[in-house]
């Protein structure tokens, strides 16, 4: 049988134009396809990130609060670590009577206990010695005085020490500073370095302060 002969419908072949437009529908829809799920795998990436975000911030709020739920009852046992702190600078060095001795042992053993009990529970004592440097977020300037061995604005004797709670702080340290020199210029924050984030931090706590000389 000649070619000729061979009947036109027996063999169903798609005209070539009409081949190369299905191939190019089927690569448009592959291509929107891996549009939308790239769109879909960015969507559930930021999603996952906003839900670890929320978690990480409930946590800390969490941790937060527990942290500093002591913080009321540990300002109100301020008072009693002063009193012990007075009481045992005011002991005798050495006395006579036994029954006097043990008294001041049994006290400073008090303090030394509740100070311990501060620290465990992340209340840290704050005591500057003399001629520490200023800090004016942790020390309260009550006044100033001439301090001819120590460096202007440095600690010349501690009031009353302070305390900060896990890095939090509580109540700043009251200290008397070193007074500037004379002639140097007034007026400045950094000729008067405790004049005003010292000030800033004991509002914060509820503090009032004299920074009069």
């Amino acid at each position: 049988m000649s070619e000729d002969n061979i009947p036109s419908d027996e063999f169903d072949i798609p005209p070539a134009g009409q081949a190369q437009g299905a191939d190019g529908a089927s690569a448009e829809s592959l291509e929107s396809l891996k549009a939308e799920a790239a769109g879909l795998r960015e969507q559930v990436l930021r999603y996952a990130a906003e839900m670890e975000n929320t978690r990480r911030r409930a946590e800390r709020e969490a941790n937060d609060a527990r942290a500093y739920a002591i913080q009321k009852f540990a300002r109100d046992l301020l008072g009693v670590a002063d009193n012990l702190s007075r009481a045992t600078a005011a002991a005798p060095a050495d006395h006579a009577d036994p029954a006097v001795k043990n008294f001041v042992v049994g006290v400073q053993m008090t303090e030394k206990e509740l100070l311990g009990a501060f620290e465990r529970n992340g209340l840290k004592k704050i005591d500057p010695a003399k001629g520490d440097k200023f800090d004016p977020h942790k020390h309260q300037a009550m006044m100033e005085q001439p301090g001819t061995d120590v460096a202007p604005g440095a600690v010349i004797q501690v009031l009353q020490a302070g305390y900060e709670l896990l890095g939090r702080l509580v109540r700043p340290a009251m200290v008397v500073v070193a007074a500037k020199a004379a002639g140097a210029p007034a007026g400045d924050g950094a000729a008067n370095p405790y004049a005003n984030a010292a000030n800033e931090e004991g509002e914060a706590s509820g503090g009032a302060f004299d920074t009069r000389a």
